[in-house]
């Protein structure tokens, strides 16, 4: 019997499941930032759902939540894993067992207990269709999952592979082998909830009650978000500071501005305007270190002329990648910000490879890609009344990275072949994508919940993520993929696993479900006044750490 404890392993990352937002500025400022506050106000976006950990996978409520909830594990600023709510992950029959036991003493701000019951029944409430939450192919892993995906099923019905043993234990028995649930663990998806989300879980959205480093004050939406230090809180995280404010922005100028004046204490980003000149401006601490964060489109599996797994959809994709320009747009556009992708992870994930069969579709070949058009003409005729559009937010300064697409694609393969198509707000944006209205390729990135390929693929590529499931937003499907996948997550070792993973990313490089586009790197800036600022490895600042001059 093999056994591991989740305290021996290394190198894993907090989980928010999201899609990369961009943010902008009402330009208005909030009173929680006044001189004589210890309070840390943040550059946010409107969040796209109510905040409830299970449907939370893009970044304008994934940052709110990671403050707001503590999971089984949490991770520092250098992705490494550390027991949280857990006092030990234990695993055996080749990671098909996990027993968990937790620590005593948690609780809710409601002041209700933190127990085996508020893990299971939050985990059952996410993982089950009926209840439409966008992480339930977190748990597709454990027994009775394919159960609560049946169209008619009972919105209470559960996972027969969750057993609360007593207050403090839980018992997982999953239905294929998974190494990285111990990992996974720590992911919104993963939060505990109080019994209090079950009964009005409508009001508990717009008011959540949680465990983490910080409590919820309020939330006046398009606006900000408030929370306070939780005094109650007892693990890893505990904040400097008295709280974190998140400030709604709908354009990145403003709140760049509102940082040089103080008004603003800290963004992850900044907005094209200022990436040539923010590493030299006095009036701001800056930040840009390699990240792991990719930026990509994603073109549904269903578009016309695209359809996946097709002879001229995979002609047509092949041919777009290879007709945009990775290194001009990074130099040009993001001004040594970015990267040129060369994998669906990043260069800080392990198993990285820049080699991979398949590499040569994300290479600016203008003569091939030429070749692949034709090829696909040849199968179906491009008419006139056909146009590639591009989706993204208007309000988070990606106008300028689109544009250089579309450019770049037109000047290769005729004038009229692409467009942009931007959305107003991020939250117009995402509802698009999430009711599946995009008719054209849309915008797609991925912050990643822990430094582990597996992340990156599974959720964003794997059959079970598709329909509404997880972050599967272009329906991809693909069997041989799905099963390399399986193969590496039952794995004996790291080294082996990867080279899996690498295999099943030569799959996506046939067929391109997504074109990545570049790495961004971690960059940001925050006021002068300003203390402990740094990212962490997720692309994000360690809010906790931040204090005001004097504080």
């Amino acid at each position: 019997m093999n056994t591991r404890h989740v305290t021996s392993l290394v190198a894993a990352g907090a989980a928010i499941v999201m899609l990369l937002s961009g943010c902008g500025s009402t330009g208005t400022s909030n009173s929680s930032n006044a001189s004589d506050s210890n309070i840390i106000s943040v550059y946010g976006s409107e969040p796209a759902h109510p905040l409830f950990p299970g449907n939370t996978t893009e970044a304008g409520g994934g940052k709110v939540v990671d403050q707001l909830f503590a999971g089984l594990v949490t991770y520092d600023a250098k992705g490494g894993i550390h027991n949280e709510v857990a006092d030990s992950i234990t695993s055996s029959d080749n990671a098909t067992h996990y027993v968990i036991k937790l620590k005593s003493g948690w609780k809710f701000t409601d002041g209700t207990p933190v127990t085996a019951h508020s893990f299971v029944n939050a985990w059952n409430y996410t993982a089950n269709s009926a209840n439409k939450q966008a992480s339930a192919s977190f748990f597709s892993t454990i027994e009775g999952y394919d159960d609560l995906q049946k169209p008619d099923v009972d919105p209470k019905a559960t996972l027969s592979g969750l057993t609360v043993v007593d207050d403090n234990t839980i018992d997982v028995k999953l239905s294929q082998p998974d190494s990285a649930f111990p990992v996974k663990a720590g992911s919104h998806a993963y939060m505990p909830l109080p019994e209090s989300a079950f009964k009005d879980p409508k009001k508990f959205g717009q008011h959540p009650v949680s465990n983490g480093p910080y409590k919820f004050v309020s939330w006046q939406h398009n606006h900000s978000i408030e929370m306070v230090k939780n005094p109650d809180y007892k693990g890893n995280r505990t904040p400097k500071n008295d709280g974190v404010t998140f400030k709604v922005y709908t354009k990145d100028d403003a709140a760049y501005a509102d940082i040089q004046s103080g008004a603003l204490d800290v963004m992850e980003s900044v907005p094209a305007s200022a990436t040539k000149t923010f590493e030299t401006d006095e009036t701001v601490q800056a930040y840009n270190k390699a990240g792991s964060v990719i930026q990509q489109f994603t073109i549904p599996s269903s578009l016309k002329h695209f359809e996946a797994g097709t002879e001229e959809g995979t002609l047509r994709r092949q041919a777009i990648s290879m007709a945009i320009n990775r290194e001009n747009i990074c130099d040009k556009v993001l001004n040594g910000t970015g990267t040129p992708a060369v994998d669906f992870t990043s260069p800080l994930t392990p198993g990285y490879s820049d080699s991979l069969k398949g590499v040569g579709n994300l290479k600016y070949n203008e003569k091939k890609a030429k070749e692949l058009w034709e090829k696909a003409n040849a199968i179906s005729p491009w008419t006139s009344d056909d146009k590639l559009t591009f989706a993204y937010n208007a309000d988070g300064g990606h106008e300028t990275t689109y544009t250089a697409v579309v450019n770049s694609i037109n000047n290769t393969l005729g004038s009229e072949v692409a467009a942009t198509n931007p959305y107003p707000t991020f939250n117009d944006y995402r509802t698009a994508v999430s009711d599946r209205k995009v008719q054209g390729a849309f915008r797609s990135g991925w912050q990643p919940d822990y430094p582990s390929a597996e992340n990156y693929l599974v959720a964003n590529y794997a059959s079970a993520a598709a329909d509404g499931n997880g972050s599967n937003d272009g329906d991809y499907k693909n069997s041989e993929f799905d099963d390399l996948c399986s193969k590496a997550a039952a794995a004996q070792t790291t080294d082996e696993a990867n080279k899996l993973y690498q295999q099943a990313q030569e799959v996506l490089l046939n067929d391109l479900p997504a074109v990545p586009l570049y790495y961004a790197n971690a960059y940001g800036v925050a006021a002068t006044g300003v203390s402990g600022f740094e990212m962490n490895w997720q692309n994000l600042p360690v809010y906790e750490n931040m204090t005001k001059s004097g504080k």
